[in-house]
């Protein structure tokens, strides 16, 4: 299986909490921050510090890039 951008052996998924892999998946689907936050009941504040810790902890800085890195993680199909 192939390595993906993780530090000291571990996977970079294991990096997320369930909650982000969760935020992940929405935001990959094509949800705006709104819509996350109305299906999570979450503030759409607390869906954009999800996204932004997402992108800080992988290093990923779009959307694409998210996308690409869920499809080889195995968090979306």
């Amino acid at each position: 299986m192939e390595r993906l951008r993780g530090g000291a052996g571990k996977p970079p998924a294991s990096k997320l909490s369930a909650r982000q892999c969760e935020v992940l998946q929405l935001i990959c689907e094509g949800h705006t921050n709104s819509s996350i936050a109305e299906r999570l009941h979450l503030s759409p504040k607390t869906v954009d510090t999800h996204r932004t810790q997402i992108m800080r902890k992988l290093d990923i800085h779009d959307v694409a890039g998210l996308t690409r890195y869920a499809m080889r993680a195995g968090l979306i199909a």
